[in-house]
């Protein structure tokens, strides 16, 4: 009897819902839900309650209609029977938390709290945490705890405790009412099975825990904040859980308004791009995996411990049991090229795209495809929404020179394209010069499926063999294996997360080549890159941070003014 998982793969924007057959990997149905208030950053829903400089919310309920609208539309373009439906298993943006009552029902639900900014979602792009962040850094440092070089020097203000921190500094009303702290990934896992339970890639990669160590001990949140000495065993409590595990059965209500049978195994939540590297077969040290969407989300494995400048983690099996799993990334890569086409293209170049029967990215693909490497003259750094790897900065923002009366919007968008490429390359070489090498890359994501010049650009940049996911939903993929895998062996599914790599894991046998002459002239505008990315994000030159000092001040003193009474 053919056998099925569903993976639901929840991104920045919207979900999506994915029927897997076991047996091969193919993908039978599928189906996508826009978030319906989608990214909350200028003010509340309905509610005139303002949100301050890089915040970014979500609304908790959206995620459930993922569920209740795109699996029974997989369910009915599929015809598959409910019973022959083995596994579901989820995967998330992370560092996507919110706090919850003791209900284990979002703070931002209750009434009299839903107008705190505190009680929301706190999505993962959320930056707003970067003063806790900076102090997380340095009283780790001053005490000399060895978790900083796991996380490559450095916490970021997108994880668990910086955020939870902010909470408490600015809403310590919300922090009281909070029973505990929740990636939405654990919290839609526990909505599903009526378990609450915590990943441990997300508790790894996203809130300083170790397999082997734990939590930082209570003296070093204490000596955060004495607020927060007790945080592990109170708001942090749970049992941490290997990936693949089985949460439990899905609950009868979730059943009836998912279409699926109660007692569905149900994995454990799990990372978006990290599901991606057992959906494109990857099993083995020197691939890194690209998920590139709205950011990029870098993914490799080791057989041993390193410290890497600007990682985002280093987690025993924390992407694929057996091995040691790294992550970089880069904030922004899409949202850069979506932000160029919506507020630096004239009306006039948008008339052209539509007289040619293309979209906007397309058409200045198009364009900026005539142009050779170092045509345009331009360099840009690709900071519109800080750095992630290796400088891990949130206040830092983006550079475009070499501007001149002539140039043209085709040859800044290439620029932005380029500068993205040359973020990748630092990652690599970081990883690359310190024991963990890189020998080919693996992408998969919206962009590498729109994008072929970006593609090849990538393989320039790099100087790497570049292979392509053949599956456009990978992450929903990667999520279905790990249902599969929490269904187990006897139920159709499997025991080993490494047998469902072999059966349904897929690439295309296309590939992208590096082109030589492309690659040496690529070589020189990185080393004109990397002179400007030291000088600007490495305290040579902190004008940037200066620039954001006097807009936050400014805008201080506008609120203060608009407080005013009118006399």
């Amino acid at each position: 009897m053919t056998k099925f998982a569903i993976g639901v793969d929840y991104g920045t924007e919207s979900g999506r819902a994915v029927l897997v057959r076991v047996a091969d990997g193919q993908e039978i149905a599928d189906h996508v839900t826009p978030y319906k208030h989608g990214v909350i950053d200028e003010k509340l829903p309905e509610s005139n309650v303002l949100l301050g400089n890089e915040w970014a919310l979500q609304h908790p309920e959206d995620y459930l209609d993922v569920l209740t609208q795109s699996i029974p539309a997989v369910l009915k373009e599929s015809k598959v029977n409910p019973e022959d439906v083995i596994g579901l298993g989820i995967d998330f943006t992370a560092c996507t938390m919110l706090p919850l009552d003791h209900e284990g029902e979002p703070l931002s639900l209750d009434p009299l709290l839903k107008e705190n900014p505190h009680s929301w979602v706190k999505l993962w792009k959320h930056h707003a945490a970067q003063e806790e962040a900076t102090r997380i850094n340095q009283i780790a440092e001053q005490r000399g705890e060895a978790f900083l070089a796991r996380y490559g020097g450095k916490i970021s203000s997108e994880w668990m405790i910086a955020k939870i921190w902010q909470i408490l500094n600015e809403a310590p009303d919300i922090y009281e009412e909070t029973d505990r702290f929740s990636e939405a990934t654990d919290w839609v896992v526990s909505k599903l099975t009526g378990r609450f339970v915590r990943n441990s890639c997300t508790a790894g990669y996203k809130s300083i825990w170790h397999k082997q160590d734990g939590y930082p001990d209570k003296e070093f949140f204490a000596a955060l904040d004495p607020r927060l000495e007790n945080l592990e065993e109170t708001k942090l409590r749970g049992d941490i859980v290997p990936l693949g595990t089985r949460a439990g059965g899905l609950t009868e209500e979730m059943a009836a308004r998912t279409g699926l049978l109660p007692g569905t195994s149900v994995a454990v939540g799990n990372v978006d791009a990290h599901v991606s590297v057992p959906a494109m077969g990857v099993a083995e040290p020197g691939k890194l995996v690209m998920t590139m969407g709205t950011s990029i989300c870098s993914m490799i494995l080791g057989e041993e411990e390193k410290e890497i400048e600007g990682m985002c983690g280093v987690v025993e099996d924390g992407i694929i049991p057996g091995f040691y799993g790294y992550e970089a990334g880069q904030s922004a890569v899409g949202d850069i090229f979506a932000w160029f086409v919506e507020h630096a293209v004239p009306e006039t170049v948008k008339k052209e795209a539509e007289d040619a029967g293309l979209n906007i990215h397309q058409f200045l693909e198009k364009k900026a495809s005539a142009y050779k490497p170092g045509e345009t003259g331009l360099l840009a750094l690709d900071w519109w929404n800080g750095n992630r790897s290796v400088l891990v900065d949130t206040e830092l923002s983006g550079v475009m020179l070499g501007m001149t009366l002539q140039t043209k919007p085709e040859e800044m968008y290439r620029a932005l394209l380029e500068a993205t490429a040359f973020g990748t390359r630092k990652i690599v070489d970081a990883f690359h010069h310190n024991g963990v090498e890189v020998e080919e890359l693996y992408v998969c994501g919206g962009l590498p499926q729109k994008n072929k010049l970006l593609l090849q650009i990538y393989a320039d940049v790099t100087n790497r063999v570049i292979r392509i996911a053949d599956s456009v939903q990978t992450p929903a993929l990667g999520a279905a294996m790990f249902g599969a895998l929490a269904a187990g062996a006897e139920n159709g599914g499997f025991d080993h997360i490494l047998d469902a790599t072999k059966q349904m894991g897929r690439v295309k046998e296309e590939v992208v080549q590096p082109i030589s002459e492309h690659v040496a002239i690529y070589e020189k505008l990185f080393q004109e890159y990397d002179q400007l990315h030291d000088y600007f994000g490495r305290g040579e030159n902190n004008v940037m941070k200066r620039l954001r000092g006097i807009r936050d001040g400014v805008n201080k003193i506008e609120g203060l003014h608009s407080s005013l009474p009118v006399s």
